[in-house]
């Protein structure tokens, strides 16, 4: 199993790669105290995520409207999160048929998540920017062909993955793919950009609305330039310069990403924005007035 083989299939369990490469060397106690963080932070995704996954996608599921198809994208995000998690479990039976079905379903979830989370900032900035050509367009039935135009997508690159991958094109295929998720970063920024600009002009839009529109956008640029940027950075330099902290960081916050589509459904839900923004001020009253009664009974005491 060569290198390209193992960054393939999430850091894998082969004993054999740590001892070959580093050779008993303090590297190889370095990387596999990596490993096990990695395995431990694993199995503690896998276990938040198969408890509140279904909640989030039985929760979003209601609420779906003909008017409303955003949360059809996250439902579907959510659904690719799963599989990534059932990749995740796949990963941690040592064997290498387990570890080559895992990277395949990896594979295609990971490329169906971007989809998505590029299909929800669209989706958000034409609502805004482009209401009434929108409006037109915004139905049932082309929220699911889009969705299914997402999840066969991954399947084409996967063939392209295999010609470059018959041809020993490794790294061609792994910058290739590091340059077309690096210019979904702008991408992402210019769909944030014109709806900000285009809600500052706008007066129709309620405020709890616009602070839900804006946290969503804001929170995917987040969870794509934190999560996924430093993957990317990975696939670009791993075949010039060899890192295996590089390589740690990248998969302990590619690892992250089911948890963190989570909290998209806070900026879905009607009225959870104030929920949340309520909950955050009664905690920080209750700390000052705590903290002013602890002063209080010093300057007594004194």
């Amino acid at each position: 199993m060569n290198q390209s083989d193992i960054n393939d299939t999430l850091m894998d369990n082969d004993d054999y790669y740590i001892n070959e490469v580093y050779n008993g060397t303090e590297a190889a106690y370095i990387y596999e105290h990596y490993h096990k963080i990695l395995e431990v932070l694993t199995w503690l995704v896998v276990a938040i995520g198969l408890i509140l996954m279904p909640v989030a996608i039985f929760a979003v599921s209601s609420l779906v409207k003909k008017d409303n198809v955003a949360p059809i994208f996250v439902i579907n995000l959510l659904v690719s999160d799963i599989i990534q998690l059932c990749a995740m479990i796949i990963v941690q039976i040592k064997g290498v048929n387990t570890l080559i079905i895992a990277a395949y379903m990896y594979f295609v979830s990971v490329s169906a998540s971007v989809g998505f989370m590029l299909c929800i900032a669209l989706e958000r900035y034409l609502l805004i920017v482009r209401p009434l050509w929108y409006r037109t367009r915004r139905t049932m039935k082309m929220s699911l062909l889009l969705c299914a135009a997402v999840w066969t997508l991954p399947l084409f690159y996967f063939l392209f993955r295999m010609v470059m991958f018959s041809y020993n094109q490794y790294c061609l295929f792994f910058i290739i793919t590091g340059i077309f998720l690096l210019l979904l970063v702008p991408l992402l920024v210019f769909f944030m950009v014109g709806t900000l600009r285009a809600l500052s002009a706008s007066i129709s839009v309620r405020a709890e609305e616009k602070h839900r529109i804006v946290g969503l956008l804001v929170l995917v640029l987040l969870i794509y330039t934190l999560l996924f940027l430093p993957f990317i950075i990975f696939l670009l330099v791993d075949c010039f310069i060899y890192d295996y902290e590089l390589e740690f960081v990248a998969y302990f916050f590619l690892k992250l990403n089911p948890v963190a589509d989570l909290f998209l459904y806070i900026f879905l839900r009607k009225g959870a924005v104030n929920q949340v923004w309520f909950c955050c001020r009664k905690n920080r009253t209750s700390h000052q007035l705590s903290s002013g009664l602890n002063d209080g009974d010093t300057v007594t005491s004194l």
